[in-house]
């Protein structure tokens, strides 16, 4: 119904303007047209069908912006319209020196113009405001609220923020990780951490010159898809020389988490207290687990050091043993775990073939 309200609306607004329009013709024009009436509905008839256009865009219009507002949380829909009253009213202090000012009568567009201009850039600054820190806003109106409460006793913990390293960007595989959503919070790239990169990219060595560069392309991606939880840290530590220690003193300053695949660094982490995510150790757990008895599809494609063995290789690079695959090197088959080792180098599965289980 609305819709319609909208569209005809329009459409009658538009046939009235066209039809009015005709009276404001100059004498010289209207002394020239026989049928005043005829030219008035045709201007009508005109009129109507640009305002059946301007009509279906406007209804448009209202129904995604009918659709967005129903998604947004009342919440936010508060803080942005506190946000944007604050923004107002700022730019109305700050612009009303400006109307005291004898600016002479030619230049007197100057004034609106800039209240228009300082208008809209403080109500947008005032919503992004908001955006920004609706939810510290939401606790001051609303300190009792069921989350502060629980922060309050201790039943819940404010995210810590992650503070990600040279090593782990370069790697790649942070990526994925913020895609499933398993890194929760504000992850922080240091400004030094980014200098970093950008010595390695213009660095005379072809390997750190793509290493460099593969981690600037990663970081421009991940800030692309997630604005919202990759932050540029201003941070720097002049009396501090390495990047690993500067790492290790924000963690502390801040109670961040160090989120790296560098051994030595989380060793070293660990070691002042700092909590450490290790990419490449979140990889070794989430392997799956092969218990004797369980069936694989294993790819033979070498041959073992024993005379009768064969070796491949799980997708995870998981290297498998196989007894009796010597002569099944090349093929694909079915092969039963019978044991696996864990050594400092990796984990390695033994297994047998069918025929050899049957025999």
């Amino acid at each position: 119904m609305l819709d319609a309200v909208i569209i005809l609306l329009s459409i009658f607004t538009f046939a009235g303007v066209g039809f009015a329009v005709v009276d404001l013709l100059p004498d010289s024009v209207q002394m020239q047209i026989s049928n005043m009436d005829a030219l008035r509905w045709l201007a009508a008839g005109f009129m109507s069908i640009i305002g059946l256009a301007i009509g279906l865009v406007a209804q448009t219009t209202y129904r995604r912006l009918e659709n967005q507002i129903r998604q947004t949380p009342i919440e936010t829909i508060l803080t942005r319209a506190v946000g944007l009253v604050i923004g107002l009213l700022i730019a109305n202090l700050m612009l009303a020196p400006i109307f005291l000012l004898p600016i002479p009568g030619e230049f007197s567009f100057i004034k609106p113009t800039l209240a228009v201009f300082g208008s809209v850039i403080f109500a947008f600054l005032g919503i992004s405001l908001a955006d920004t820190h609706g939810r510290t806003f939401m606790r001051l109106i609303n300190p009792n609220s069921i989350e502060t409460m629980l922060l309050a006793e201790g039943t819940l913990k404010p995210i810590a923020p992650k503070i990600v390293d040279t090593s782990c960007i370069i790697d790649g595989r942070i990526e994925p990780l913020l895609a499933t959503g398993f890194i929760e919070g504000q992850v922080l790239v240091p400004q030094f951490v980014l200098a970093e990169l950008q010595q390695l990219a213009d660095a005379s060595n072809d390997q750190k010159r793509v290493r460099g560069r593969r981690g600037l392309d990663i970081l421009g991606s991940i800030q692309a898809d997630f604005p919202e939880s990759i932050v540029i840290h201003s941070a720097d530590y002049d009396d501090i020389a390495t990047v690993d220690a500067k790492l290790v003193h924000l963690a502390q300053e801040i109670n961040g988490i160090l989120l790296t695949n560098d051994y030595n660094l989380s060793k070293v982490a660990n070691l002042q207290k700092v909590q450490i995510l290790n990419v490449n150790d979140l990889a070794q757990a989430v392997r799956p687990i092969y218990l004797p008895g369980d069936s694989l599809a294993l790819k033979i494609v070498k041959q073992g050091k024993e005379a009768s063995q064969g070796v491949g290789y799980l997708e995870d690079g998981t290297m498998v043993v196989v007894e009796e695959g010597r002569n099944h090197v090349g093929s694909e088959l079915q092969v039963i775990v019978t044991s696996a080792l864990q050594t400092s180098a990796g984990r390695m599965i033994f297994a047998k073939t069918p025929s050899v289980l049957a025999s």
